[in-house]
């Protein structure tokens, strides 16, 4: 299986929008360093069968380019917040490839913001063409196992503070992002992973996201062997983290591919 990491920025992207010559605000991160360029949060991964979207973010048309994407066949969304879901419009395009309405998965509180914010998107094709983004979508539970594309996506609940959002594992890799606690549950759905992409937004303590130390502190407790951090914001330098964080924990780069 082959995960690619569309993008791991934050909510707001590395760099945001301002800076002091309105070219960017980098926080502490090298504007030198290109890893440090991060788009927002979302993956792709690859089975036998296909490819599903995780998230549908503002970026979504650039990372599907930048990383050579012909189509996607399925969507999995994870929480509704604006960076994970506002590049649905060009879910049309991939209509238009694929020719179907496509196939998406979703937790009945994300499908019903999604309706309410996109909802041209549920409305029933007319086919043969597709002038809107077009969604079958599921309506699944935590906890529920997702068929799509010959893989089985096993779904648990995790907590952003404000929201709940949805976790994914796919046979022993994991992905997890805005997420700042864990319960025994979530836990338990992790055990036994060998590599995990997890949202750590910045060093320090975060309400709604997990830090470095807090990242640190789960993979040490579930033993996992490699630990790939995600939606990281401008306090998390690229070069900084690859020369202090152990060897078993990474931070991901745009376009960054994991084979698992």
């Amino acid at each position: 299986m082959r995960v690619t990491i569309l993008g791991c920025g934050g909510s707001a992207g590395v760099p945001s929008i301002g800076g002091a010559d309105g070219r960017g605000d980098w926080g502490t991160c090298d504007p030198g360093e290109p890893h440090n360029q991060r788009t927002r949060s979302s993956i792709l991964i690859e089975g036998p069968d296909g490819r599903i979207l995780v998230d549908t973010g503002p970026d979504m048309r650039a990372q599907l380019l930048a990383c050579a994407v012909p189509r996607v066949d399925a969507i999995v969304f994870t929480h509704a917040h604006a960076d994970h879901v506002t590049g649905l419009d060009d879910v049309r395009l991939l209509n238009r490839i694929s020719g179907v309405p496509l196939p998406a998965f979703a937790t009945r509180a994300t499908r019903d913001e999604l309706a309410r914010r996109f909802d041209y998107a549920f409305r029933p094709w007319t086919p043969p063409y597709f002038y809107r983004p077009v969604l079958d979508l599921s309506v699944i539970e935590p906890g529920e196992v997702i068929g799509a594309c010959g893989l089985r996506l096993a779904t648990f609940d995790q907590d952003h503070h404000v929201m709940r959002t949805l976790g994914l594992r796919v046979g022993r890799f994991a992905y997890s992002t805005d997420v700042v606690r864990l319960d025994e549950a979530a836990f338990a759905a992790l055990a036994g992973v060998d590599t995990w992409v997890v949202g750590c937004f910045q060093p320090e303590p975060h309400l709604t996201h997990a830090d470095v130390a807090l990242v640190l502190a789960w993979r040490a407790r579930l033993g996992v062997r490699r630990t790939v951090l995600t939606h990281m914001g401008n306090g998390m330098d690229w070069a900084r983290l690859r020369a202090t964080l152990p060897a078993d924990v990474e931070p991901a780069c745009d376009g960054m591919v994991v084979e698992v």
